[in-house]
């Protein structure tokens, strides 16, 4: 009888047992089931514990962004409260512009046709959702105009450029700063007075480039630490200045570090993200490029975004020395020019510039067969997200043919007048200046909450991450920032009515990163943008830390979206390690508005990379 209640007794400590075994799990399942919502994939957990404090590879988003979690208030308490941090080594990644990665990849690249340097995104096993920590040392940012000038050597310790060129007066170090001269490959004597000599040579009224406001947007191909496009500054002129992550390693980053308006491209194998006819000048000092590469489809691409009688302005041995390769170049290329009905406007010493036609004219009066030949009629010319470069003109509309010109007025008249290229969009002129109307007034409210946040030249690098017409960044016009106007892909045929405003800006798909070092930007405006990559299922959380990469510390970040979107968000704050938001308002509607609206001001904290984070 004693033995029997023994194994009686027995088995129920086993089932007891048993029993809490089973809630236990019950309990870990759900936790980590929420915590990772909608779900941890497998290849997450082997990526965690292979990668340890590298880059985690956790696919589109370790977290998992669906509409269902907005709808459960409950759910919203439980996300993470850290993100992991990457590897330090890893402070100046580029995710999309990784050549390690395209290595590890192995991708079948044509290094002659550049393609190396153009974007190549990791697939969402290859992503990276960790923190970009800053450098050892890393300071904030010397603040507009002095950084101009001079920028703190921790920031960017990268001084073989200062090495390299230092015949060329690029860049010295000098103690904790590296400081710009203004100097240039072909500029010895500074870009000041450079540029003073290329308005000389076109004989612009009282030597000045920008030609009574008709020159306002230039293209400046392969352009060094960017000394150019800074001194055009002063004469109300604003440069995209490009160049590639290629042997003259952060350059971009240097001049973005500076407060110069800048961006990572090449000419490749694919169209720049620019609109046709958006520059009335593009630029090119001694960019190592070679233009008669298949049948000179680079120039071509510099034709298809130069506005009518645009100019470009070329400093090269093939301009000036006589040597039989550089003759042989410059003849080559003078009648390729010629066939593309291009004229030489001027030409000095080392320079020459050539002026695009003003009307099809030309064009018609060529000979039968003249290569390169008109783009066919269907080809859009604006196209020009991972569309590859055609070798063939694009004519003007006939509009434009009639009126020989773009119909712009000079700046900064036309950052407020309409442009003539609206109607290609469908929008009336009386939309565009309602739109204008109401981001005035919505600019003067994000002021107002961010009033006691805003030091003197505290903002300098803006990007406004949903463009639209351009609204947000005429707002801004009496301050001393800059805008990169970003069109999302499926915005992207308004933004030649950015450039027609006399302001810059790219074609960017929010779903990828950005082609930007980390650290870059001030402030970035959300207008809209959650809401239009939860259409395409894309993740919020990958968003939020792509713009945490791109985002200087101490910056800020202003999301408009729907109400439910923006409380969502604010869950995520303090796995950032943004500080708790500074304002959260409920904005008045007005046209633009989108129904329930919400209004988050966020500041991203400066925290030094210590040891490795991956607790979630």
């Amino acid at each position: 009888m004693k033995q029997k209640i023994e194994q009686i007794s027995t088995r129920k400590l086993l089932t007891y047992f048993l029993v809490g075994i089973i809630s236990v799990l019950l309990i870990l399942s759900l936790y980590y089931g929420s915590s990772f919502a909608p779900g941890l994939r497998k290849s997450d957990e082997a990526a965690s514990r292979r990668y340890g404090s590298d880059p985690v590879f956790g696919g589109s988003s370790r977290y998992g962004y669906r509409a269902d979690l907005l709808k459960d208030e409950s759910r919203l308490l439980e996300f993470p409260k850290t993100i992991p941090i990457c590897d330090l080594k890893y402070s100046e990644l580029i995710p999309c512009l990784d050549r390690s990665l395209n290595y590890q990849l192995k991708l079948k690249l044509n290094l002659s046709l550049m393609e190396h340097y153009e974007r190549h995104c990791p697939p969402q096993e290859r992503r990276y959702n960790c923190l970009i920590p800053p450098p050892v040392g890393y300071k904030i940012p010397i603040r507009w105009p002095a950084s101009r000038d001079e920028v703190w050597k921790a920031n960017i310790p990268h001084t073989h450029l200062a090495k390299e060129k230092q015949d060329q007066h690029w860049m010295v170090v000098d103690g904790d700063k590296i400081k710009f001269p203004g100097g240039g490959t072909h500029f010895h004597d500074g870009a000041d007075k450079y540029i003073i000599g290329l308005a000389q040579m076109l004989k612009f009224p009282d030597d000045k480039l920008h030609n009574g406001g008709n020159i306002r947007n230039v293209l400046d191909v392969g352009c060094g630490v960017a000394s150019f496009g800074a001194y055009l500054l002063p004469l109300d002129i604003i440069a995209m200045s490009l160049a590639p992550n290629d042997v003259h390693q952060n350059q971009i980053q240097f001049a973005l570090e500076r407060g110069i308006p800048s961006t990572l491209g090449v000419l490749g194998t694919k169209r720049l993200p620019y609109p046709s006819r958006s520059f009335e000048l593009a630029h090119c000092s001694r960019c190592r490029i070679d233009w008669l590469q298949r049948d000179g489809i680079l120039l071509l691409e510099l034709d298809r975004v130069l506005r009518p009688g645009g100019y470009f302005a070329y400093s090269s041995p093939e301009a000036y020395e006589k040597d039989p390769e550089n003759l042989r170049i410059w003849n080559a290329m003078s009648n390729l020019l010629k066939r593309m009905c291009w004229r030489v406007a001027t030409k000095k010493g080392q320079t020459v510039i050539w002026a695009k036609p003003v009307s099809n004219s030309c064009y018609s009066k060529r000979e039968r067969g003249t290569q390169p030949p008109l783009c066919s009629s269907g080809d859009d010319p604006d196209a020009t997200w991972n569309v590859l470069m055609k070798a063939c003109i694009s004519p003007y509309s006939t509009k434009m043919h009639k009126e020989k010109g773009s119909g712009l007025v000079p700046w900064p008249q036309r950052l407020t007048a309409a442009s003539p290229r609206l109607e290609e969009i469908g929008v009336s002129p009386e939309e565009f200046q309602e739109d204008s109307r109401i981001w005035h007034f919505r600019v003067i409210e994000y002021w107002e909450l961010m009033k006691n946040l805003i030091e003197k030249n505290f903002i300098r690098n803006v990007m406004d991450m949903n463009s639209n017409l351009g609204g947000f960044a005429a707002a801004l016009k009496d301050k001393d920032v800059w805008v990169m106007n970003v069109a999302p892909v499926n915005m992207s045929a308004r933004l030649k009515i950015i450039y027609d405003r006399g302001l810059i800006g790219t074609v960017h798909d929010w779903c990828e990163a950005f082609s930007t070092y980390p650290r870059t930007y001030d402030l970035l405006h959300a207008w809209m943008v959650f809401s239009e990559i939860e259409e395409r299922g894309c993740s919020a959380e990958d968003l939020l830390i792509e713009m945490d990469r791109i985002l200087r510390p101490h910056g800020i970040v202003i999301i408009r979206d729907k109400a439910s979107i923006v409380q969502y968000i604010e869950k995520l704050l303090i796995a950032l390690r943004w500080d708790l938001f500074i304002a959260q308002v409920e904005p008045r509607n007005d046209a633009l508005s989108a129904g329930e609206e919400g209004v988050l001001v966020v500041r991203k904290k400066l925290w030094k990379w210590n040891a490795p984070v991956v607790t979630m």
